[in-house]
Formats: C-alpha cells, structure tokens, sequence
C-alpha cells in the first residue's frame, strides 16, 4: 500500500484539535441535529433512527485510532444522512401525495464486492425503463427544485468527492464518483458495512448483527417516493453490496421486488476487496493494522452469504435471479439481455449501445488487487467461512 498523500497528512495536522469533540459524542450529535434541522424543522419526535445514528456515533467516538481527518469526514457523512432524513420525511408530512407514490417492482442488485455490479448497475439504470437514484441527489432527496438549489447541492456533492479521491491513497483510481450518475445505493440506506470502512467498529458490528433492516429500506422506500413524485415513472434499480443478507428486509417493504444476485467464488474477491479497505483505512485512522481487516470482513461477507441463501428458502422463486460473474465477465453482450428478459425488461439497441459504454469505463477497486495474507486470513480460512458456496458457483457458472 502507498503511504498517506502528504496533503492528507498536512490537513490531519491542522485538524487535530476538532479531535477533542469525540469525547462528548452526545453534544456532537446534538450539534448536528441543531445544524441539520436548519430550514427544514426539527426531526418527527417518534423518530427512532435518530436514536440509531447515536449508536453508530458513540462507535466511531471511541476509536482511538481515529485521525483528525478521519472523524471530521465521518461526522460530514452523518450530517449528511441525518439532514437528508429530516427533508425526506419533512416532503411526507407536507405532501401526502408522495406517500401514495407507487415504487413498482424495483430492482435490487446484491452481491459481494468486486463481482461486477458497477458494470450491472451501469447498464440497468442506462435503460430508458429503469432509473438509479444519482450520487448527488442521495444527499438530498427532493422532488422537483430550482436550477439554484439543485446546483448548490451538485456542487457541494462533487468537491466532497474529489476531496475524497485526493485524500485516500490512490483513490482517484479507486472509483469514478461522478455526482450525476448512479452509485451505490448505501448512501440512501442508513446503517451497515459502509460505515466500518473507515475503521473496525466491535460495537457497531454486534449492533448490526441483531438489527432489523425493514426501517432501513422503509426509508429508502420514502426517498424514492420523493425522487419519483412529480417525474415520468420509471422502474428503480438499487444496487448496493448491504443488500446481500437483506433479502428478507427487502421483500418485506418491496413485495414485488426482483433481486438481482450476482455470484463469485469469495476467494477470488476478499483480497482485492480488503485492499479497498485498507487504502479508507489508511486516510481515517493512524498507522492502522492490515491484519486487522480479513477476519472482519470474512466473517460479515460469510454471514451475508449464509442470510441470502437462507433466506430463498422462504421467498418465490421468481424473487431471485442468479447470474454467475463468469457469464458477464465472459459475454456480457450475451447475458445482459437475458437478464433483461428474466426481470421482465425489454432490450433495446440503445441498451447495447449503453452496454458498449459502460464496459470500457474503468474497473474501480482494481488498482488495490492484494494476496489475502496481507489481511491476516487464508485460503483454508475462506473455504471454512464459506462452506461449499463457492462450488455452488462454480455449479452456476457451468449451466447454460
């Protein structure tokens, strides 16, 4: 791994003293309720999810890891979140009428990371039927606004992010983080493993491991209502590596929902994956311990693996459609319009054409390819974690 950019080296020293507030997490997040509210109003009273992102906080805060930057970027994400929770459900209370918005047999892309979903989400969202939330409007959902406000949100959204590429090593080649274009959906949804890239959250993790995701996508659920209000309908594509493991939750609020399951043998993802983490690692906390990384995310992409295959068990058939890695990485002109047709979607020319686009953009994640020894795990370990699924997809992978 490359060292730290000595900017982010020089901001961290000018930084430290903002340190001090992470022992008075209770404060904080009274400070960013206070600022988020602005204009908005204060939060519903019987909201619990503010009860929730305390928890998230008081974790972050005691990390003592945590570099000056690191806690400042952290607490701009979760100010982020909590004002855009309270404008979302703000837009409910004022117009009933979103809440009546229909959010028609959404798509939900679920996979392990590194599994080509950036290429999947590319070409499901390039359709003329489908639509993805875009980077920026995840930070601030809002029908339809004027060319002002809108531009004031874009703006802010694209230097958060080029401020990002530059701090992180190597992160300009990390990911194309374009403000108008789809991305990971984790930024509509509030709790999960997008939160631990910064540092290992013991707490958080055990948290996580009991919580009930319905409110979570019942929130999603809000947003899309207000993106969708006022706007020609179309059919959303979520694509997001929390939603593996939460296939229950999702058609729980999302009855009609088609999952989307992309399959890879683990091995031949964790490595590159905990050098993703690493290299966030590395921006948010000091001199942090690569060791530390493949135990954490085995066991949390092992246990998301085992929820999603327990949970087609119970679910229709037609709720999950399996597609291997190795067909989209092999013919993807071949597969995506099968795909297309099982969803129930029509390919088109412009879908090919779309295709040809989306494949020649760079891969994210590939410059940080890492042996899984580096991250203190190995191939015995994988194979235990992971029992026989990686045949199951090898089974996938040959059937035709």
């Amino acid at each position: 791994m490359s060292g730290v950019p000595a900017s982010t080296r020089l901001l961290n020293t000018f930084l430290t003293p903002a340190l001090a507030s992470r022992h008075s997490p209770d404060s904080v997040f009274s400070g960013l309720i206070a600022a988020a509210s602005e204009g908005f109003g204060g939060p519903d009273g019987d909201d619990t999810v503010f009860d929730d992102f305390r928890v998230l906080l008081g974790a972050l805060a005691r990390t003592d890891r945590f570099t000056a930057l690191g806690w400042q970027t952290a607490l701009v994400d979760l100010q982020i979140r909590v004002e855009n929770r309270i404008r979302v459900r703000r837009l409910h209370r004022e117009r009933p009428a979103i809440g009546r918005e229909e959010v028609r047999a959404p798509v939900f892309v679920a996979a392990l990371p590194r599994t080509a979903t950036a290429l999947v989400r590319g070409v499901l969202a390039g359709s003329a039927a489908h639509r993805a939330p875009l980077l920026w409007e995840m930070g601030c959902s809002e029908t339809a606004q004027r060319e002002d406000v809108r531009h004031r949100h874009f703006k802010r959204t694209a230097r958060l992010y080029r401020s990002v590429g530059r701090l992180v090593p190597r992160g300009d080649a990390a990911s194309a983080m374009d403000p108008e274009a789809p991305n990971d959906c984790s930024y509509l949804l509030p709790h999960g493993s997008q939160h631990l890239l910064r540092a290992d959250l013991p707490e958080y993790r055990a948290w996580l491991a009991e919580r009930d995701f319905r409110p979570d996508y019942a929130f999603l659920k809000q947003a899309l209502q207000v993106l969708q209000h006022g706007r020609p309908p179309a059919r959303w594509v979520i694509e997001a590596p929390v939603n593996l493991g939460r296939f229950e939750a999702i058609r729980a609020v999302f009855p009609d929902a088609v999952i989307v399951w992309i399959h890879r043998d683990p091995l031949a993802v964790l490595g590159s994956h905990c050098g993703v983490v690493e290299a966030s690692w590395a921006m948010h906390q000091r001199q942090p311990d690569p060791r530390g990384i493949g135990p954490v995310w085995l066991a949390m992409a092992s246990k998301a693996i085992e929820r999603s295959r327990r949970a087609r068990l119970t679910l229709p058939r037609d709720a999950i459609v399996d597609v291997p890695y190795e067909w989209l990485a092999a013919h993807p002109d071949l597969w995506l319009p099968r795909l297309f047709e099982r969803i129930g979607t029509g390919w088109t020319e412009a879908d090919a054409a779309n295709l040809g686009r989306v494949a020649a953009l760079p891969e994210p994640g590939r410059v940080y390819e890492h042996d899984l020894a580096r991250y203190g795990v190995g191939p015995g370990d994988v194979e235990a974690a992971f029992g026989d699924y990686p045949r199951t997809v090898q089974r996938l992978a040959a059937a035709r």
